[in-house]
């Protein structure tokens, strides 16, 4: 496992690129002058924007280039009149990339970030060089909008105090009616239908005390997709990235690592942090 660095914070630049949908917001930051490193893009979750991403994403600045987008109709993108369904926001993710110029990135999504990502992999597999899916959404066992509802109200305890006012405000910014819709689009998404599909490396992760995303669809999930791994992030709830950052991007390095980086880059990586 690649040793840990805490990065000192870097300056991120806000970004704003035209795509057929519309205009995207979005963050990136890190080490892009250093030769071989990765690239990661961070997609959010339902009604959430690339902000509650921040945590995660200073930490793997030190290891390379790190873009988190808002998707169309969420955090500070354009809003389209007609809501996306979960492919449609997956072509759109398609389309920044292309406007970015990003080829091949590491993509690691949170919650309907990780199912925008499994359906970009599908359809895109060329574009991404690997996946780590986080709270990956939707139980097939629970495909019902108030069952959904309530275990997010079973989530909301056990989050960081300072995650809510991040998620009032991005819940505020997307609208009821968009965040209601997408979700329909997301129950509706055959998700499990998909993941036996997918054919780059994914790590699937999940927070021991998520209670959005029980054990055994994760269990289910990470067994259904050719080359997975799947890892528990202890004392974590559903926003991995938010509340247990570091540990969470240790196993996206670990990952990253026997994904096909070689140790020299990392070591690269890891001086240029310090």
């Amino acid at each position: 496992m690649p040793c840990f660095i805490d990065p000192l914070l870097p300056i991120p630049q806000y970004l704003r690129t035209s795509v057929a949908g519309g205009v995207m917001h979005s963050v990136e930051m890190g080490a892009e002058t250093n030769d071989g490193a990765p690239v990661f893009v961070l997609v959010h979750g339902l009604g959430m924007s690339s902000r509650y991403l921040m945590p995660t994403a200073q930490l793997l600045s030190a290891w390379g280039t790190v873009h988190a987008p808002d998707l169309p109709g969420f955090g500070r993108s354009g809003k389209p009149a007609r809501l996306l369904t979960i492919p449609e926001l997956a072509d759109s993710l398609a389309e920044w990339l292309t406007a970015m110029n990003l080829t091949s990135p590491i993509v690691i999504g949170n919650s309907l970030g990780a199912q925008v990502i499994v359906d970009f992999a599908v359809r895109h597999p060329s574009r991404l060089a690997a996946a780590v899916l986080v709270g990956l959404t939707i139980d097939p066992g629970a495909r019902r909008m108030f069952t959904q509802i309530g275990r997010l109200l079973m989530d909301i305890p056990r989050e960081p105090l300072d995650l809510y006012s991040t998620a009032a405000t991005d819940y505020y910014r997307a609208g009821l009616r968009r965040c209601l819709q997408t979700l329909r689009h997301a129950l509706e998404d055959p998700i499990v239908d998909k993941l036996p599909r997918i054919r780059v490396p994914v790590l699937v992760v999940r927070g021991e005390d998520d209670p959005i995303v029980p054990q055994r669809w994760t269990d289910l999930a990470a067994g259904l997709i050719p080359h997975a791994r799947r890892v528990t992030i202890p004392r974590a709830a559903h926003a991995v990235n938010f509340s247990a950052a570091e540990d969470l991007v240790k196993e996206v390095l670990e990952f990253y690592e026997r994904s096909g980086s070689t140790g020299e880059e990392l070591e690269k990586c890891s001086k240029n942090a310090l």
